[in-house]
């Protein structure tokens, strides 16, 4: 069985007569210590194996691991094996006021959220239980994990993971954010090395883990590079739009406060989504990503992330032509580390400059920069802030945090690629995103 024929967690699984899969409960993941090669890397190729000398030790420390494997430059892969890209999804419009994709069974609230069919009770939109159908198992957590309930769902032929928090109340709309794991990472490893989901406990909101299958990249990145995957209506960009909508079918999501964030590939994935569904997202986060368009092909991927992409003033008139008639402001948060050798440490500044000729299309008057110290975890970090000129609240940030490599910010060792003795990235984000609704 090869690794396409493996859940989301690594654990080989069948499927049903319906063609879903037939063990969905979830387990937090094991420590593989399995590096990451690359911020991108050829949809759906082979790669050579990492040898010996390239692979890190069982139970290596995190923090290095990255150091362990060169990038890999890789050709794309023969039409024959698929492409996400034209996968064939439901579509992923917008609400009737222009605020989230509706699936089948999901309606606009009057207070602004969305509820499924059955009024927002906690289920699918048929209106059976999370796992009556063995679509949406759940796994309750214990020890010191979060206490709600981490759910395996699927959409448009993606699982995904579903963090429900303890105090999800049904027909209550909650915020939900959307968040997107970096190369060789999978939903739950990213769950388990952000703590996001602890965050959602004490915040009171929806955290949705897609997942980038083998299938549609090899070393699991999302395909940021690919034109195909940069535009509204089409690949990954309408398939990560279109499972907010599948959250808002069985769950009452409130369409104000509907969020992105990602690592890495996820991080420039979470800028495309900024740039393409702005009606969808109100705010997002980009931990050691890049610049909306960074990069149209595997070659230039990896030279942005080994430099640093195009100029930040003409992606930012790129990212606001694809916003279209949907253009707005949107408030950015972005993390980067000063000793990142997977993601130049310029993408960081370039990411955040993007934004700021983007928001000025849409309309933003933002006051000079303005830099502060500061400290977290162990580290410390120069905050950059791009503040609204007349209310003074901030629009758009940048963390770079001193000896930083490319690692989650302030995460736990229970996941991957994480630093713990740095700045609570997630705490941080979800701070900035509760203060930016749409």
């Amino acid at each position: 069985m090869n690794r396409g024929d493996r859940g989301m967690d690594g654990r080989e699984r069948g499927l049903d007569s319906a063609g879903r899969a037939s063990n969905t409960a979830v387990q937090r993941p094991s420590t593989s210590g399995r590096p990451p090669s690359t911020v991108v890397h050829a949809a759906r190729t082979s790669v050579r194996p990492m040898s010996a000398p390239d692979r890190p030790p069982p139970h290596a420390s995190r923090l290095p691991a990255f150091l362990f494997s060169p990038l890999l430059v890789a050709v794309l892969a023969s039409p024959a094996c698929g492409s996400s890209s034209s996968q064939a999804v439901p579509d992923a419009g917008t609400a009737a006021d222009g605020a989230l994709p509706q699936p089948d069974g999901a309606s606009p609230r009057s207070d602004g959220g969305f509820s499924g069919s059955d009024g927002g009770s906690a289920g699918r939109p048929d209106g059976s239980s999370p796992g009556d159908d063995g679509s949406a198992a759940a796994f309750d957590a214990s020890g010191d994990a979060p206490g709600g309930q981490l759910l395996s769902r699927s959409y448009g032929g993606r699982d995904y993971l579903l963090y429900v928090p303890v105090s999800y109340t049904a027909g209550t709309p909650a915020p939900l954010v959307v968040m997107l794991h970096g190369c060789t990472q999978t939903p739950a490893d990213f769950a388990a090395g952000t703590q996001m989901d602890a965050q959602a406990d004490a915040a009171g909101f929806l955290v949705a883990y897609p997942d980038e299958p083998t299938s549609a990249n090899t070393e699991q990145c999302f395909n940021w590079f690919l034109p195909a995957d940069q535009a509204r209506g089409a690949g990954e960009p309408q398939l990560l739009a279109g499972i907010v909508g599948d959250v808002a079918g069985a769950y009452a999501v409130d369409a104000h406060r509907v969020y992105a964030a990602g690592l890495s590939a996820g991080a420039a994935m979470a800028v495309v989504l900024g740039a393409t569904y702005p009606d969808v997202f109100a705010a997002i986060g980009a931990h050691s990503g890049l610049e909306y368009q960074a990069a149209t092909d595997v070659t230039s991927g990896l030279t942005a992330s080994a430099s640093g992409g195009p100029d930040p003033t003409q992606q930012g008139d790129a990212a606001y032509a694809a916003m279209g008639a949907y253009a707005r402001v949107v408030p950015v948060v972005v993390f980067q580390g000063t000793a990142d050798t997977t993601v130049a440490p310029a993408n960081g500044a370039q990411v955040a400059a993007q934004w700021v000729e983007t928001d000025t299309k849409a309309g933003a008057k933002l006051a000079a920069a303005a830099s502060t110290p500061g400290a977290g975890g162990g580290k410390s970090y120069t905050l950059t802030t791009y503040a609204d000129a007349a209310s003074g609240a901030p629009l758009v940030e940048e963390y770079l945090v001193s000896g930083l490599a490319h690692a989650w910010s302030g995460g736990s060792t229970a996941g991957t690629f994480t630093d713990p003795a740095a700045p609570d990235a997630s705490a941080i984000m979800w701070a900035f995103f509760a203060a930016h609704p749409k």
